[in-house]
C-alpha cells in the first residue's frame, strides 16, 4: 500500500469514530470529550504504525488537534453544550503545551549533550574499547555485551540515561560493520530494549517497580533483596531470549569486530570537563536516594557545563535530534488526555472483570497494560490501572488462592515495562529510533514478539512463584 493509501485509511477510520453519535460506544459514561479522545487516540495510532507521515509531524498533529477540540482554550465550536452534563472536562492548554517542556524532554536534551560532547571528545570510543574488551571481538558475543551491560545500568538508573550512554557507546562498533549488514539492526535494537527489560531487575530500576510496591503492605509487602531474588532470573532469561531472537531475525554478516579502535583519552582542558561531567553526570544518577535530586534535574547539568564552556556550540544544537523531542512531547500530551479527561479509566472498568475467571482477569489485565503502555508513558499506566488492579485483588475471592493482590500486581507491572513495540512507547525506543539504526517495522515485528513472550513468561513465572515469594 502506497502513503497515500494509508493516509485515506488513517484519517478516514478516526472520522468515522468521531462522527458516531456517543451513545453508540460501549463506554458506560461516556462524555463528550472523551469520545473526541478516543477518535484522537486512533487518528495517532494509526498513523504512528502507517506511518503515511513522519512520526514526529504525527506528534505535533496531535498535540495541535488536543489543542483545538478538548482545551480549556478550544475553538468556540467544540465548546458548545460545555455547562452540559455529559459533556466531560476540558484540559488546560497550558498541560498540553506543557508537554513540550516535561521533565523527560529535558532529561532527553542532557542525553544528547552527553552523547555529542562524548563523540566530539571521543570518550565514546575509548568506553567502547573499555566496557566491551572482555567480550572479545565475535559480533554475537560483542551483542551479549551491549545487553550485559545496558541492562546492568538500567537496574540502578534511569533508562532513559542508561539508553543515551550506551548509543554513544554503540556508534564506533556500528562503524565497523559491512555497510549493508542487517546485523546493526540487532546491535541498535538491543539497547532499548536491554533497558526496558533490565528496569525490572530492581525496585528501583523503572517507576512502575516502585509504584507497584507502594500498593504492597503489610503480609503482600517486597523488600529491595527480595525483589531482586525474583526479578532478576526473569530479566536474564529475557535478556536471553533478547540476544536469541535479534541474532535470529538479524544475522550478523561481519565476522569480526576489532574494537582496538585506536586513539588515547584526549587530555585537553575541554576533554577533561567532559570526561569529569560525563562520569559526576553518571555518579549522580546512581546516588539519587542520597543527594536528592532526581534524574531530570541532574540531566541539565551537563547541558549548563558544555554551554557555558562552549563544549557545544551552537552549530551542535542544530543537530539536535528535535524530531524525537517533538515525538515523546506528543505521546506525553496523549497520555495526559486520557488520564484527564477519565477516559483510561472510563474503558477499564467498563470491562465486566466479576465475571470472568480469577486468571483471565489478570490475562485480562496484562493485556490492556501492555497496550496501553506501548501508547502512553508506562508509568501513567501503572498509575492508572494499578488501583484497579487492587481493588480487584482485594474484593475477588478466587484471586486470594492464586496469590491474590501481589500476583495481580505484580503480573501488571511487568507488563507496563513490556510494552515497547513502538518509538512512542518508551524513552528508550525513542532515543533509539533517532539513531537511525533501524526503522519503525523493525521494533514494531520485534518488540510485539519479545512484549508477548514476557508477558507470557512473566504471568506464568509469578504465578509459580506466588507463594514462593514469601520466604525468598
Amino acid at each position: 500500500m502506497n502513503k497515500t493509501g494509508k493516509l485515506y485509511i488513517a484519517i478516514i477510520i478516526p472520522l468515522i469514530v468521531w462522527l458516531i453519535p456517543t451513545d453508540f460506544i460501549p463506554i458506560e459514561g461516556l462524555t463528550i470529550v472523551e469520545h473526541r479522545v478516543i477518535a484522537l487516540f486512533i487518528l495517532a495510532a494509526l498513523f504512528w504504525i502507517l506511518e503515511p507521515v513522519p512520526i514526529y509531524s504525527t506528534s505535533i498533529l496531535i498535540m495541535v488537534l488536543l489543542l483545538v477540540t478538548v482545551s480549556d482554550h478550544s475553538l468556540i465550536f467544540f465548546k458548545v453544550g460545555v455547562d452540559e452534563p455529559g459533556f466531560g472536562s476540558l484540559i488546560r492548554y497550558q498541560d498540553i503545551m506543557g508537554n513540550f517542556a516535561s521533565p523527560i524532554i529535558m532529561l532527553f536534551l542532557g542525553g544528547f549533550f552527553l552523547a555529542m560532547a562524548a563523540t566530539k571528545y571521543r570518550l565514546d570510543i575509548n568506553l567502547a574499547n573499555v566496557l566491551l574488551k572482555p567480550f572479545g571481538n565475535k559480533p554475537k558475543y560483542v551483542l551479549i555485551g551491549i545487553i550485559a551491560i545496558t541492562a546492568l545500568f538500567s537496574m540502578f538508573m534511569s533508562n532513559t540515561a542508561t539508553t543515551a550512554m550506551m548509543l554513544a557507546l554503540l556508534v564506533p562498533v556500528l562503524a565497523l560493520f559491512k555497510p549493508d549488514d542487517r546485523g546493526k539492526i540487532a546491535f541498535g535494537l538491543a539497547v532499548p530494549f536491554a533497558a526496558n527489560v533490565g528496569g525490572i531487575g530492581t525496585i528501583i530500576g523503572t517507576p512502575p517497580n516502585a509504584i507497584g510496591v507502594r500498593y504492597l503492605s503489610g503480609e503482600y509487602a517486597i523488600g529491595f533483596g527480595q525483589w531482586m531474588a525474583f526479578a532478576l532470573p526473569f530479566v536474564v532469561i529475557m535478556l536471553a531470549f533478547l540476544w536469541f531472537i535479534l541474532l535470529r531475525f538479524y544475522p550478523v554478516e561481519t565476522e569480526s569486530i576489532d574494537l582496538k579502535i585506536g586513539g588515547k583519552f584526549l587530555k585537553s582542558w575541554k576533554a577533561i570537563v567532559v570526561y569529569c561531567t560525563f562520569a559526576v553526570t553518571l555518579l549522580l544518577w546512581l546516588l539519587d536516594f542520597l543527594h536528592g535530586m532526581n534524574a531530570y534535574i541532574v540531566a541539565l547539568i551537563p547541558v549548563a557545563v558544555f554551554s557555558v564552556t562552549t563544549i557545544i556550540t551552537k552549530d551542535d544544537l542544530k543537530r539536535i535530534s528535535w524530531d524525537v523531542l517533538w515525538l515523546v512531547a506528543g505521546g506525553l500530551a496523549l497520555g495526559l488526555a486520557l488520564e484527564r479527561t477519565g477516559l483510561a479509566e472510563s474503558i477499564v472498568e467498563s470491562i465486566p472483570f466479576g465475571d470472568f475467571a480469577p486468571m483471565l482477569i489478570v490475562a485480562c489485565a496484562c493485556l490492556i497494560t501492555i497496550i496501553m503502555s506501548n501508547f502512553i508513558s508506562n508509568t501513567a499506566t501503572a498509575n492508572l490501572l494499578l488501583p484497579i488492579m487492587v481493588a480487584l485483588g482485594t474484593s475477588i475471592p478466587g484471586l486470594y488462592e492464586i496469590g491474590g493482590l501481589r500476583y495481580i500486581v505484580l503480573t501488571v507491572t511487568f507488563a507496563c515495562s513490556l510494552g515497547m513495540a513502538m518509538p512512542i512507547s518508551t524513552p528508550p525506543n525513542a532515543l533509539s529510533y533517532a539513531s537511525g539504526f533501524f526503522k519503525t517495522n523493525d521494533m514494531l515485528k520485534m518488540g510485539i514478539i519479545i512484549g508477548a513472550v514476557g508477558l507470557t513468561f512473566a504471568y506464568f513465572y509469578l504465578y509459580i512463584l506466588a507463594d514462593v515469594i514469601d520466604v525468598l
